[in-house]
């Protein structure tokens, strides 16, 4: 029978498999991609990870994700993660919205989701033991410095910044930077020292911040409003991280550890804007100490629609809450399947079925 999941791994990550075996301990970041609801289909391997096979090798681990991948992020910091995972599978399954809505009713929606999620628990995210959580979020700069939540000046400046990252992605670096909110026992030193065209601010996470970041973290332009000045950042107009960093393409060879990458697919793609550009999906030395998990073909294959969930279903279902939730439900409920087959790899790991980057 076909593994519901396919392993791709770094040589340095091969090699140290290859002596060592899969240990718990030697993880030392688990990084998590923007893309909705695209994350959700990685709930039984979130569950696994930080109900079970973490907690049995505690040490400190960075936990960093931009949109979804960070509001998962945040749930693994919480002292019952399995509990906050459950919420924010279920939340994020249960949202509805009417035929016509503006960014206003979707941004209210979202942060009332965002609390259902944190359940009163936010602040668990900032003092575990191990855990140091980073969330990622694009601040704008240039055309984008201040839309003043104006819909055509918004439409502007991000045709102006797709235009520039069409051509390159140091264009895209003319219109918004990287911030990441980061736990204040970690200094980000790792992301400090430059590793691409884009400029990167510090803020220390804070129960004043918290909410902010990872809303701004998931807030997609033209869908949600952004969120602006966020108390102990730079001032500004705050967007969803995955414009800069989709699949988060960061320095992680930087760290003499491992990273346990769970992912929604088998490559890397940079920024949100690169998604149809092929040619920019990563292949270079920063994936060197990478373990990238993600669901196989045949896996996919068995969900309805053969697809895991994504944003495009709301449209799809339109007003049929109810099929659509259904089949969100049954993909969450599946990925069990992807928990059980990498909790087996990890046991006992097989690196003739694992390819490359």
């Amino acid at each position: 029978m076909d593994s519901p999941i396919t392993i791709r791994l770094g040589q340095r990550a091969r090699q140290r498999i290859a002596q060592d075996g899969v240990q718990a301990r030697d993880v030392a970041i688990i990084p998590a991609a923007a893309g909705g609801p695209k994350g959700l289909i990685l709930h039984g391997i979130d569950s696994w990870l930080f109900g079970e096979w973490l907690p049995a090798a505690p040490r400190e681990r960075r936990l960093i994700g931009a949109s979804i991948g960070a509001w998962r992020m945040a749930a693994g910091a919480f002292a019952d993660p399995v509990a906050a995972h459950k919420r924010l599978a279920y939340h994020y399954t249960r949202q509805t919205y009417p035929d016509k809505v503006d960014a206003a009713y979707v941004t209210r929606t979202v942060r009332g989701m965002l609390e259902e999620v944190l359940d009163g628990h936010g602040s668990e995210a900032l003092g575990h033991p191990q855990h140091r959580l980073s969330i990622i979020t694009a601040r704008g700069i240039g055309p984008l410095a201040r839309t003043g939540g104006v819909r055509w000046r918004e439409m502007a400046g991000f045709l102006l910044a797709a235009a520039g990252n069409a051509m390159s992605r140091g264009r895209l670096a003319r219109a918004m930077e990287r911030v990441v909110f980061h736990d204040a026992r970690d200094d980000g030193a790792w992301l400090r020292e430059g590793f691409d065209p884009f400029s990167t601010q510090f803020a220390a996470l804070t129960d004043a911040n918290l909410r902010d970041a990872l809303l701004a973290s998931g807030s997609i332009p033209l869908v949600l409003e952004a969120v602006n000045d966020i108390a102990g950042a730079p001032p500004g107009t705050y967007w969803d991280g995955g414009l800069i960093d989709y699949h988060l393409h960061l320095p992680y060879q930087r760290d003499a550890g491992l990273v346990l990458y769970p992912h929604f697919t088998d490559h890397i793609v940079p920024g949100w804007l690169d998604k149809s550009m092929p040619w920019r999906r990563a292949r270079d030395a920063a994936l060197e100490n990478v373990i990238l998990v993600s669901p196989s073909p045949s896996f996919l294959a068995r969900l309805p629609s053969n697809k895991m969930p994504d944003r495009a279903d709301f449209k799809h279902y339109g007003q049929n809450h109810a099929a659509r939730i259904r089949d969100w439900t049954f993909a969450i409920g599946e990925s069990e399947r992807m928990a059980e087959a990498l909790a087996r790899w990890t046991e006992k790991p097989d690196l003739a079925t694992t390819a490359g980057f």
